[in-house]
């Protein structure tokens, strides 16, 4: 195989990628019109209705304009050997490839930034704001911004600097020592991420006590499940969307409610959305999903280590010496197909997942307040609840309303 032809491979990917992605955007686009099934029409009334229909078909115009406009720049990028003007410019500042690898990341990282924050702010302050969800204040933005480019200095910098070495000094069996520092980052996240990550950007109380916590705390000794520590972040101060979360296990294991679902939802409703959390966790969700990453990461480092040292990967991308981040670079095109494949059968054990905490929910609390928790949670963010077949199959973590609510009422 040519450099050209393998060039245009990584085209080829980028390209039918896009196609895929805008068709079943499409395909999902068709079907908003469609009649809301009958066990769903409480939902919305027809203002609410109407004003869905409208935040769905804004947000699909933005996709497309969004996504256009990113495969445009992409396949610039290649064509007029991006790749090989940015190793230059690395290569000027330092000889040291773990230096020139985190220079290279960089500078693309925050030249993809760049140009992706004002597609952001208008995501934010527009079309969030036209809609009623925007809570972030312009200053806030910029925080995030700043604390998310620090974030990814140092962690991805360390990270990075550390598999380069690896594969430096180690080079065919590097992949067993970054699969190891990937195992160690991805439990060490899992375990700390709401104590060290989350404080950063939210604030997080433990909830207050009253009737609520008493509700809460009496389902969790019904089902043997020990649970001191729950705590409501302000997720308002950004957004009016409401969500809530499990993290962790053993002692380090918490639930997190957003304050708005709090604001939101009434007090048996919180508790079934707590009952399907602890569901996960009663059903060993969180360690599959944890094992399951582990166990791709490594895989995926081994197909890497088999191939990153081929001079073709850095010459396909028009750059003359071969090296890890351009090899990174060609890997990651090369691999997406199969990291799509992966990600759909990780949607479906998600959605499977769904159902039995739901069903957890159902049997040691009630379906009601669950069903109905749902439906408040959907019509406040103003979701689908006619997504088309395919994009469900291709992008959703989660079954559709309509389906959670027929397992819930069986």
């Amino acid at each position: 195989m040519t450099p050209t032809t393998l060039f245009y491979i990584f085209i080829s990917i980028l390209i039918v990628s896009f196609i895929i992605d805008q068709v079943l955007d499409a395909l999902n686009a068709k079907h908003y019109n469609d009649v809301i099934p009958e066990v769903l029409n409480d939902v919305y009334d027809t203002e609410e209705y109407q004003k869905s229909q409208d935040y769905k078909k804004t947000n699909y115009r933005f996709s497309l304009i969004t996504a256009s406009f990113s495969i445009i720049t992409t396949l610039a990028f290649f064509f007029l050997d991006g790749f090989a003007i940015v190793d230059g410019i690395a290569r000027d500042f330092s000889e040291n490839e773990i230096i020139i690898t985190l220079l290279f990341f960089g500078i693309i990282m925050l030249g993809s930034d760049i140009i992706t924050t004002p597609f952001s702010y208008y995501q934010t302050f527009v079309i969030e704001e036209k809609f009623g969800f925007n809570k972030t204040t312009k200053k806030l933005f910029i925080i995030d911004k700043i604390k998310g480019w620090l974030m990814s200095i140092v962690l991805g910098g360390v990270i990075l600097a550390l598999l380069t070495w690896f594969y430096q000094t180690t080079e065919n069996t590097f992949w067993l020592y970054a699969w190891a520092l990937i195992a160690g980052f991805t439990l060490f996240m899992n375990l700390f991420y709401s104590r060290l990550i989350v404080p950063l950007f939210n604030k997080q109380t433990p909830l207050e006590s009253g009737s609520l916590r008493d509700a809460i705390s009496n389902y969790a000794q019904t089902v043997g499940f020990n649970l001191d520590k729950i705590f409501v972040i302000d997720g308002s101060k950004r957004s009016t969307k409401a969500n809530a979360y499990f993290s962790g296990f053993g002692s380090e294991k918490r639930v997190t409610l957003y304050d708005t679902l709090i604001n939101d939802l009434e007090e048996e409703e919180i508790v079934a959305v707590l009952a399907h959390e602890v569901g996960h966790y009663k059903k060993k969700h969180i360690i599959f999903n944890l094992a399951t990453s582990v166990l791709l990461a490594g895989l995926t480092l081994y197909i890497l280590s088999l191939l990153i040292s081929n001079p073709l990967l850095s010459q396909a991308l028009g750059v003359a010496k071969p090296s890890f981040h351009i090899g990174l670079i060609a890997f990651g095109i090369l691999y997406s197909p199969i990291s799509t494949i992966t990600g759909l059968i990780m949607n479906w054990f998600s959605r499977k997942f769904e159902y039995q905490a739901d069903d957890y929910a159902k049997n040691t609390y009630k379906a009601q307040p669950l069903i109905t928790s749902l439906k408040k949670l959907s019509k406040n963010s103003l979701s689908n609840l006619t997504p088309h077949p395919a994009y469900v199959f291709m992008h959703y973590s989660h079954p559709t309303l309509l389906e959670r609510f027929k397992n819930l009422s069986k």
